[in-house]
């Protein structure tokens, strides 16, 4: 047959040479939960005691006996709370919530409001900052436009095509030269 051991701390049990050593003791015949049923026992099948009718029927009176003088008790202490005293204090309690309902939904409209007038402000600053880019493109769109304008001044057109030839006869450039890091014309070609 097996015997559960259990572990002992101290040296009381365990050797002599080594205090404070687990040691194993037998568990005075106790099978451990995983032991199988003894070979006697195994076909053994567990029954509930019977119930007796009539010891049923006086448990199952006292119960309900206990249960009711437990609701008559209830009853009569919630019967003394709800005395006056309870009920002003009730009205006290109440009038004081109101009162806090009041506070804060006066701070809650307090905070909207200035959450829209801060809001309302963004949005001024955002057109505001819009409408300044928007001057500003729009000045630089009509610097560009003068410039081209005085740059097509000198275009040549068909119309004055024989003006430009009769000048450019007129005045020969020499483009063939070369120039140092200071941007200093250094040697120039002679023109033919």
């Amino acid at each position: 047959m097996l015997r559960a051991l259990r572990p002992v701390l101290g040296p009381a049990l365990g050797s002599a040479a080594a205090p404070g050593r687990v040691g194993l003791v037998p568990a005075r015949g106790r099978k451990t939960r995983h032991d199988p049923p003894a070979k006697s026992k195994a076909d053994r099948l567990k029954l509930p005691p019977p119930v007796d009718p009539e010891e049923l029927l006086v448990v199952t009176e006292r119960a309900d006996f206990k249960l009711e003088v437990l609701q008559r008790k209830r009853e009569a202490q919630q019967a003394q709370e709800d005395s006056a005293a309870l009920s002003q204090e009730h009205q006290l309690l109440m009038a004081w919530n109101a009162q806090e309902n009041a506070r804060q939904r006066a701070r809650r409209e307090e905070r909207i409001r200035k959450e829209e007038e801060e809001e309302k402000r963004r949005k001024e600053e955002a057109a505001a900052s819009m409408a300044q880019k928007l001057e500003a493109l729009l000045k630089e769109k009509e610097k560009e436009v003068l410039q081209l304008q005085e740059e097509a001044q000198t275009f040549i057109t068909p119309e004055n095509l024989e003006e430009r030839i009769e000048e450019c006869l007129n005045n020969p450039r020499n483009h063939n030269f070369a120039i140092d890091r200071d941007g200093r014309v250094v040697r120039r070609t002679v023109l033919s």
